[in-house]
C-alpha cells in the first residue's frame, strides 16, 4: 500500500497546485472574496493531507506494512475528496447543501491523525 499512498500524495499534490492556480488566476475575477477564501481552504488542507500521505507511505515502508497505516491514509485520502472536493463543488456551483458534507471530510482527517499517532506509538523504538 506504500506506492499507493505515495502515488496519491504526489496526485493530491500536483493538482493542488493545479487548482490552487485556477483559483489565483481564473476564479479570481469571477469570484467573491469569501468564495475565494473558502476555495483557498480546500487547496490548504489538500496539501497538508498530500503530505500526510507521504508521510503514511514512508512509514510503511520504514516500519513495516501496518492495518493502522492504511486506514490512517485511507481516511486521509477520502477526507482529501469529501472536504476538499466538497469546498471546489461549492464554490463552483454556489449549492449550499455540499457544506454540509464538508465537516465529514474534517472528521475523517481527525480519525487519520489519530491513527497515525497511534501507530506511531505503537511501533518499536
Amino acid at each position: 500500500m506504500s506506492k499507493l499512498w505515495l502515488s496519491l500524495s504526489a496526485l493530491f499534490g500536483l493538482s493542488g497546485v493545479v487548482l490552487g492556480a485556477f483559483g489565483a488566476h481564473a476564479l479570481k475575477a469571477r469570484l467573491s472574496l469569501e468564495s475565494l477564501a473558502i476555495w483557498k481552504t480546500g487547496v490548504e488542507y489538500q496539501f497538508y493531507h498530500a503530505f500526510a500521505l507521504a508521510l503514511v507511505g514512508l512509514l510503511i515502508r520504514q516500519l513495516g506494512a501496518g492495518r493502522l497505516l492504511d486506514v490512517a491514509g485511507a481516511c486521509f485520502a477520502t477526507g482529501v475528496l469529501v472536504f476538499s472536493g466538497s469546498l471546489y463543488a461549492l464554490v463552483l456551483s454556489d449549492v449550499r447543501v455540499l457544506g454540509a458534507i464538508t465537516p465529514i471530510g474534517g472528521l475523517l482527517f481527525i480519525v487519520g491523525w489519530a491513527l497515525l499517532l497511534i501507530a506511531v506509538l505503537r511501533a518499536p523504538a
